[in-house]
């Protein structure tokens, strides 16, 4: 939760920190081998939060990461027009933000909306946002 909450503290930044749980959603499972899985989740609604979601992300990753960002950017972005980010859970909850491949991660789904859908356009948008 301490991992999640530094993207919220940077999205919800009308909210005060201790009202997070009210944003968040918490789903209890089970893993493959019987150990416990909590799963948190949040979801931006308001163009102000989305835009200083966006703001944190691109002011906080590493020229490295940026580079990775814009060379997988089509890869990134599904038919859906959703783009795609996995963060490390254990570099956020140090306070710093890095992409990362693995599934055991921080994932975040921006929809890019367009009228009428149009996957080319949603394209330049991300690069506008994130490259």
């Amino acid at each position: 939760m301490d991992a999640l909450g530094l993207f919220l503290k940077n999205s919800f930044r009308h909210k005060d920190p201790d009202s997070f749980s009210e944003v968040v959603n918490t789903i209890e499972a089970e893993g493959h081998y019987g150990n416990p899985i909590t799963v948190f989740s949040a979801q931006l609604t308001h163009k102000h939060d989305i835009a200083a979601f966006v703001d944190f992300v691109h002011n906080n990753m590493t020229l490295e990461d940026i580079e990775t960002l814009r060379s997988e950017m089509s890869d990134r972005l599904d038919d859906e027009q959703m783009f795609h980010l996995r963060f490390d859970k254990q570099e956020a909850y140090m306070g710093r933000l890095k992409l990362v491949s693995s599934s055991d991660a921080i994932t975040a789904k921006v929809k890019i909306e367009t009228y009428p859908k149009n996957r080319e356009i949603a394209g330049k948008i991300v690069e506008e946002l994130f490259g």
